[in-house]
């Protein structure tokens, strides 16, 4: 291929312009090297020249100093912006800290005044039931013992809702303190089970166990543990309290040493299950039931479930609201760790 150019040689620095007249350039490209012929003479030239060769010798140095200038910039800049984001970073901890102890200083003081207002609350209740009692036996006619009575029944049974709350309340934010041991959930299950079961059939609720045969044991505060399966099966009861008459109304606690849908996945828990027959959870219910003070249930303080949680929680375990297994009715979930026994340790060395 021949190209046909009329002034390259004056760039490519070969020929000074002033010394040299040029009527035509021919550069043979099939050539060994780049070959050029300036009237009838041939001339072997090169073409690669740089970017400076080709410039001015001010533009070479403006590129200089414009390249000099960019790279102090950005050698300005980086660290500029680096300082800026850790004096950001700092400013957001001190604020977070801050917020943390002031929250922590609130907390405090929020159960002080608890105590403070649980305490009375609890003369209230005991004087209001020797109240009655009095007025039981006073001589006035039965029209105004009655009437007498109901008020102050009425005094005594809001009184001990509001140091209920407050027991709650102490309980669900206080610190949680575990005297963890080596201990079989069918006992503490067991203990609970005889405790509640007085409170299930006067609600007019069958109340069912079923527990896994072989130990189930867990590191764990016996005592939180009782306390988180009571207020789930307070829950339960209380979510039945208005099915229709016909409705049974049932409640089954189970244990079991390996969940029974994660005996591949997590083999290493246990899991006890707390089912009712109770009008069951919508998905929005599901996913605010261990909320702080979320309730559907009237006259309910929305803490069992929470409190239940953070103990749980404690523990390293999980606990999870689901549907029950036949479709009716709402599937309370506890997961916990099972213990190292001696024969899952390490041998020694």
């Amino acid at each position: 291929m021949h190209i046909e150019l009329f002034r390259p040689l004056l760039y490519a620095g070969l020929f000074p312009a002033r010394h040299l007249r040029v009527s035509g350039v021919l550069v043979d490209t099939h050539a060994t090297g780049t070959i050029a012929t300036v009237g009838a003479t041939w001339h072997p030239v090169s073409l690669q020249a740089t970017v400076a060769e080709s410039l001015p010798g001010w533009a070479v140095i403006a590129l200089a100093l414009g390249s000099a200038l960019c790279i102090v910039a950005l050698a300005w800049w980086i660290p500029y912006r680096m300082m800026r984001v850790q004096r950001a970073q700092v400013r957001h901890a001190e604020r977070t800290a801050a917020e943390s102890a002031r929250n922590a200083e609130i907390a405090s003081m929020t159960r002080g005044l608890a105590h403070e207002i649980k305490n009375p609350l609890s003369t209230v209740v005991l004087n209001a039931q020797l109240l009655r009692e009095e007025i039981l036996e006073s001589p006035l006619d039965e029209t105004d013992r009655a009437s007498m009575s109901r008020r102050v029944d009425t005094l005594a049974r809001e009184a001990a809702r509001l140091r209920d709350i407050l027991t709650d309340f102490l309980r669900y934010a206080g610190r949680m303190q575990l005297d963890r041991r080596h201990c079989d959930l069918r006992d503490a299950v067991t203990e609970i089970s005889d405790f509640f079961m007085p409170q299930a059939e006067q609600a007019g609720v069958r109340f069912v166990v079923d527990m896994d045969r072989h130990p189930v044991i867990v590191d764990a505060d016996p005592s939180l543990l009782k306390q988180a399966l009571l207020n789930l099966l307070l829950n339960s009861v209380q979510a039945m309290q208005d099915l229709p008459e016909d409705r049974a109304r049932t409640l089954k606690l189970s244990v079991y040493a390996e969940p029974p849908e994660s005996r591949s996945e997590n083999p290493r828990c246990a899991a006890i299950d707390a089912e009712d027959t109770g009008p069951g959870l919508t998905p929005e219910m599901r996913q605010h039931a261990f909320e702080p003070y979320h309730t559907t249930k009237p006259g309910g303080n929305g803490l069992g479930l929470a409190t239940a949680r953070r103990i749980i929680e404690a523990h390293g375990g999980s606990i999870e609201a689901l549907d029950a297994r036949d479709g009716h009715g709402a599937r309370f979930r506890i997961t916990l760790p099972l213990a190292e026994t001696a024969s899952d340790a390490p041998a020694p060395r």
